[in-house]
């Protein structure tokens, strides 16, 4: 089927243009007066904005072996639901992708049940601890985006320096949980203002950044392309924003979350808790700082889906991690784009869209004439009240439950297949 968005702003060539958009057989093409006897179906777009569908280089899908929290489908969904058209699924599964027998069973899933694009994770270690010998890196290359322990930081030096060096060799990423498990020094929450609060001792911000500070110099040491998850206080910001100028290989990724909360916000729910926490407000700033310039470069959810029992403990005995998928882009834009000016809907659309495809191999790209159509409608100006109620994924808890937001995703397409539309 042919499908021809009319009369909406066109993202291309890093800028917006007033355009029509046909779909056809999986492909773009951008016009300016189209034919329209070659569409079956007509749509609409004026006032509307279309992009590229977003990327999502972080998050958790949960199947196999968790599929109560989550599915490939249900995730998917959410994904579609969101804007996205391609995300990378982390490894803390069962099986564990940790050997090709393990991630096959995760690849089946996907080919039945995805409505976007997967592309997996392997694991660096072999039991996804941080600890244990490598995993089977070389039989795992030809199928993952990357390697990576998320969830656990790699504890020895030794280990990962080796685990570097191999996917160096098999032009693959090292991308990094970040966590020094003997510098923790508390737990639930971010060693702040909320911490204080409970009378309890926080996650130390150490226990990230000297992890990233001795990968860094790991990095430069071997020459491995380097990514570093969520990241979360100020201190990683500026390792990162100086390992860049010393030319070390390195990337990272901030959440949402991060970018817009801060520990004073935290309230004793479920929804609040995640790895890492909030932190202060100082960190909070220096990430968007850090975004501004060019030191972070790009967002990703951490989607994490927990079920509603897992998270109704309170934040400090609640399971880690809130899902984000179908949140990520209506708050950064009212936020960060329209609130605070702090970046431009151009600048976020690199961001979620195509600074991830850059860096990770991944299916997609900016739209242009014959490329594959993985294409996102929305509506700018649309607002809404934020209610997981109405979430595609299974998980509900978001810490932007309630929020006012603006610009609402009207349809998804992946390599030409419509897989979400708004309901009317």
């Amino acid at each position: 089927m042919a499908i021809l968005l009319t009369n909406g702003n066109v993202y291309c060539d890093r800028s917006f243009q007033r355009a029509d958009l046909l779909i056809s057989e999986g492909r773009s093409f951008v016009f300016e007066k189209p034919d329209l006897r070659h569409a079956d179906r007509t749509i609409d777009c004026k006032g509307k904005i279309i992009i590229p569908g977003l990327a999502d280089v972080h998050v958790h899908f949960r199947e196999p072996g968790f599929s109560y929290k989550e599915t490939i489908r249900t995730g998917s969904a959410a994904a579609a639901a969101g804007g996205y058209t391609c995300v990378c699924t982390m490894p803390n599964l069962n099986p564990a992708p940790s050997t090709k027998e393990g991630l096959q069973v995760q690849l089946d899933l996907i080919r039945r049940d995805s409505l976007i694009d997967i592309v997996p994770y392997g694991t660096i270690t072999a039991d996804q601890d941080g600890r244990s010998r490598l995993s089977d890196m070389e039989a795992l290359a030809p199928f993952v985006c990357a390697f990576t322990d998320d969830g656990r930081g790699v504890q020895s030096g030794a280990r990962m320096e080796e685990a570097m060096r191999l996917a160096k060799s098999l032009h693959r990423m090292i991308v990094a949980h970040c966590e020094d498990e003997s510098l923790l020094g508390g737990r639930a929450v971010h060693d702040g203002v909320y911490a204080k609060k409970l009378g309890i001792r926080g996650i130390s911000s150490e226990s990230e950044w000297r992890q990233v500070e001795r990968d860094v110099e790991l990095a430069a040491k071997t020459g491995c392309a380097y990514h570093v998850c969520h990241i979360s206080t100020k201190e990683t910001v500026e390792i990162i924003r100086q390992a860049k100028k010393s030319g070390v290989d390195v990337s990272c990724e901030t959440g949402p979350h991060y970018l817009v909360l801060c520990d004073e916000d935290l309230q004793d729910l479920g929804r609040f808790k995640m790895n890492p926490p909030i932190r202060s407000a100082d960190d909070r700033d220096a990430l968007r700082e850090g975004l501004a310039d060019g030191t972070i470069d790009m967002i990703a959810t951490d989607h994490a889906p927990h079920s509603a029992e897992e998270k109704s403990r309170g934040i400090l005995d609640s399971a880690f991690g809130i899902v984000g998928l179908e949140t990520a882009f209506p708050v950064l834009y009212s936020r960060l784009v329209c609130r605070d000016r702090l970046i431009t809907t151009e600048k976020l659309i690199d961001l979620m869209a195509l600074a991830p495809r850059r860096r990770f191999p991944l299916p997609g790209g900016p739209i242009t004439d014959g490329a594959r159509a993985d294409v996102t409608v929305i509506d700018p100006e649309a607002s809404f009240v934020i209610n997981p109620s109405g979430f595609r994924s299974k998980g509900k808890a978001t810490p932007f439950e309630g929020w006012e937001v603006q610009g609402k995703v009207q349809m998804t397409f992946c390599a030409g297949t419509p897989v979400y539309e708004v309901e009317q």
